[in-house]
């Protein structure tokens, strides 16, 4: 293909986490290498990676000559400093691009964005100062979340306001200066769409996946979603809608809320794949992180065929509390896999891994994923 960075090119990834590590792993499989930069060393993507660069985000001749070293930059998380993501551009091309990271790392600026596009959003207020959110929460009403304007995940940087006399405790325990007032929307379920953009422009999406949080932190993923057909790919349009506005070259998660009426609500956007999506992993043809390789090298992006229903759920540092889990247990469960993501220190609610179980059927794969994690727990 003219143009395309074909195996055998160095691929480099700003960021280290376990987002980084299965990109890695599915850029060496067709093989591709990959350099990874963070602050960090013994990273997750560190150690499968060929090169481990460990320097400050804000260490731009470090990240210029980083990007020197690569066919082109993409990003494992999307709380990268805009100024690294120009440093990089310099040198090899970014992808998804630095407007796209600016755009979806600041909540506000992120909703604004989508509203003014015309997609559906859960009604919101900027917020900077306590006067703001008393008059916000007079327009949204109560309960509501207030969420920081920028640099939140997993919950984090977000508290439910329920009653006035809570409002001015909430903004103080932010500690910012600009935040989002978002208005308690009634919903159903929760659902995602991890879709991928190419460099020409080609579109593919996977199969909607259901979603259940316990403390704001994934903890469950279904796939398919069980939700209308109509309303899938209404999601699935929508996530081709967004991509193309942001002209997104990679992988791109919208996230939804479907309400008590039937209606998809974006709730957040994540520029890079998802946690959502690690199923697609062991139950799709092309995973997601294949996806990312391929659109950002300028391949054909790969089938998003679902094999089997899948379920997925995380696996936190809170297992450890009393002590290795029992991992012989979980892999003894016909049909489910496990992934650890090679981090040095468990710590409660960090992200160490997953499971995923395929079945016949969603409730079967859901009932055998929960079932290995419960035997991680089991002695003897």
């Amino acid at each position: 293909m003219s143009g395309a960075i074909l195996p055998g090119a160095a691929i480099g990834v700003l960021g280290s986490g376990q987002l980084g590590r299965m990109f890695a792993i599915a850029a060496r499989k067709m093989g591709y290498r990959v350099h990874t930069f963070s602050p960090d060393s013994d990273t997750p993507t560190g150690q499968v990676a060929d090169v481990e660069v460990q320097a400050a985000y804000d260490d731009l001749d470090a990240v210029a000559a980083f990007a020197r070293q690569v066919a082109v930059v993409t990003f494992e998380f999307e709380n990268v400093p805009a100024a690294t993501a120009a440093a990089a551009e310099r040198f090899a091309p970014v992808r998804p691009a630095g407007n796209v990271l600016n755009v979806t790392q600041h909540r506000l600026r992120e909703k604004t964005y989508l509203q003014s596009a015309g997609f559906p959003v859960t009604p919101y207020r900027a917020i900077r100062s306590a006067a703001q959110l008393q008059t916000a929460i007079g327009e949204l009403g109560l309960p509501a979340i207030l969420k920081t304007a920028g640099w939140g995940y997993d919950g984090k940087g977000q508290v439910k306001i329920d009653s006035l006399a809570q409002a001015s405790d909430a903004w103080a325990s932010l500690g910012t200066d600009e935040a989002v007032l978002e208005a308690f929307v009634p919903f159903e379920r929760e659902v995602s769409v991890v879709a991928a953009r190419g460099a020409d422009r080609s579109f593919v999406a996977y199969p909607v996946i259901e979603n259940s949080h316990r403390r704001h932190i994934l903890d469950l993923s279904l796939c398919p979603a069980a939700i209308p057909e109509r309303l899938a790919r209404d999601a699935a349009e929508m996530a081709r809608g967004v991509l193309e506005s942001l002209d997104v070259v990679g992988v791109l998660c919208v996230e939804f809320f479907v309400t008590d009426d039937g209606k998809l609500l974006i709730n957040e956007l994540a520029p890079r794949p998802h946690n959502s999506g690690h199923l697609t992993i062991d139950a799709c043809i092309a995973c997601q992180f294949e996806q990312q390789l391929r659109s950002i090298c300028g391949l054909p992006l790969g089938s998003t065929e679902l094999l089997r229903p899948a379920a997925m759920a995380n696996l936190l540092g809170d297992l450890w509390n009393s002590g290795e889990p029992n991992w012989p247990a979980a892999c003894a469960i016909p049909g489910v896999k496990l992934h650890l993501y090679g981090k040095l220190q468990a710590r409660p609610g960090r992200k160490m891994g997953h499971l995923t179980a395929l079945a016949g059927d969603t409730a079967t794969a859901r009932a055998s994923v929960i079932d290995a994690r419960e035997s991680l727990h089991r002695t003897g």
